[in-house]
């Protein structure tokens, strides 16, 4: 639903006071993206999962209580890595999606898509023939 001339007017007053008086924060607020932010997430996630496995193949052996510290620390960034891939599956798969389809026509002869489909549908005649 488009929004109204003064809904508009209103959120363009709300931008240029941001832009004056924090002209900082407010390009770091065009900038930031949630594929940005999640996929920072995900790398430090990534990152702590694997000190995880390194607590706990080095110090195991030594101390049960280290090697849980280490179980716990993958546990923890397991989590955030979970959470934060369906923050970017939900915010943006179908804005990903429709991202493609909007720089291709309709009919689409390129894209994977049209090559995963057009390889289904090879296999599909060429395996699956029915003989009459």
């Amino acid at each position: 639903m488009p929004l109204s001339e003064h809904e508009q007017r209103i959120l363009a007053e709300l931008e240029d006071s941001l832009t004056r008086h924090d002209p900082r924060f407010a390009q770091k607020v065009k900038s930031e993206t949630v594929y940005r932010h999640s996929g920072r997430h995900i790398k430090w996630a990534g990152a702590g999962f694997v000190l995880g496995v390194v607590i706990l193949v080095a110090f195991y052996s030594q101390s049960v209580l280290l090697g849980l510290v280490g179980v716990a620390v993958m546990f923890a960034s397991a989590v955030v890595f979970e959470r934060n891939l369906r923050r970017m599956g939900k915010a943006g798969w179908h804005d990903f999606r429709r991202s493609l389809h909007e720089e291709q026509p309709p009919e689409g002869g390129s894209g994977i898509e049209h090559a995963v489909h057009h390889t289904r549908d090879w296999f599909r005649s060429h395996l699956f023939r029915r003989e009459s």
